[in-house]
């Protein structure tokens, strides 16, 4: 199911990007981000295994570069760097994580959005090596990165769950820092 509007995480992080700055959308999808980003005046690198709908949805603009490339694929990270912001929502690669940090220009945002463990009670992804473990991201980061926000735990938004146990209560784990 490919999500049509951008992820209000996005949404509240765009902002901390340099103006008009070069952003890079990973795992860009259908380029919901690579939009966001292009109506606010940033330079877009979107970047992602299929690229049709990008390529159909940016035709014609020059401030947005399609990359098709397998993410996955054995090798060294090939998307340059000297990056003002790197937009990754709903995908994980672990071996990608310290060349996000290592594109970023002096001062860029990451802004990383995806699935936890224990998302597989609600669906798809359900398989460990794309789930989040608890702080992972933040312990990644720690010290390499300035953490503007951290939060990990159930978001009823943009859908909630499907179909949550009778009478469970879950309270979300958040640490903003």
């Amino acid at each position: 199911m490919q999500q049509s509007e951008p992820s209000l995480w996005v949404r509240r992080f765009l902002p901390a990007i340099r103006a008009q700055g070069r952003i890079l959308d990973l795992a860009a999808g259908g380029g919901r981000h690579s939009l966001l980003a292009r109506q606010h005046g940033f330079e877009v690198v979107a970047a992602d295994r299929e690229t049709a709908e990008l390529a159909a949805r940016f035709a014609g603009d020059p401030a947005c570069r399609i990359i098709t490339i397998d993410l996955e694929a054995e090798g060294s990270w090939r998307l340059g760097s000297g990056f003002d912001g790197i937009i990754v929502t709903n995908y994980l690669h672990r071996p990608l994580l310290p060349d996000l940090a290592a594109a970023l220009a002096p001062g860029g945002v990451l802004i990383y959005e995806t699935f936890l463990q224990g998302n597989e009670r609600f669906g798809k992804p359900a398989n460990p090596a794309f789930l989040l473990r608890p702080d992972e991201l933040f312990e990644t980061y720690r010290g390499r990165l300035a953490i503007l926000a951290f939060e990990q735990g159930i978001v009823a938004l943009p859908r909630p769950p499907k179909h949550p146990s009778p009478g469970e209560e879950i309270e979300p784990d958040r640490k903003n820092h």
